[in-house]
């Protein structure tokens, strides 16, 4: 596996941990429907949170959570629609992004951003 995906897979852990870590209860990781994919889905206070995770081991092009793009949202809220119509869930929903980044002393920082973007940008 190549050194990204590792450290793409290291983030999630981590956006993970982090979400236990607030309370959240993870029903879901990298969730699949067709070619869309939503890598974190957590529960809490009611509401299901569709959780996207970028990670940038620099942010001198792009900040990790500028890489989420329209056509990243509407894929997102495709899967995201099809979860909630496979389990038969109704809750109010959420869309996050966590962000993480490796400074200059390779520690990794975690932006959690609520509410990053809503079902209706899609369209």
């Amino acid at each position: 596996m190549a050194s990204h995906n590792d450290f793409g897979k290291k983030a999630e852990d981590l956006a993970v941990d982090f979400l236990k870590e607030k309370e959240y209860t993870i029903l879901a990781r990298n969730f699949r429907f067709q070619k869309s994919e939503i890598d974190i889905i957590a529960e809490k206070d009611n509401l299901i949170i569709f959780t996207e995770v970028k990670a940038r081991s620099t942010d001198v092009f792009l900040l990790p959570q500028e890489a989420v793009d329209k056509k990243k949202i509407k894929s997102i809220v495709f899967a995201a629609n099809n979860y909630l119509e496979k389990f038969n869930k109704n809750n109010e929903v959420r869309f996050d992004i966590i962000a993480v980044l490796r400074n200059e002393k390779e520690k990794l920082l975690i932006n959690h951003i609520t509410d990053a973007f809503e079902a209706l940008d899609a369209h």
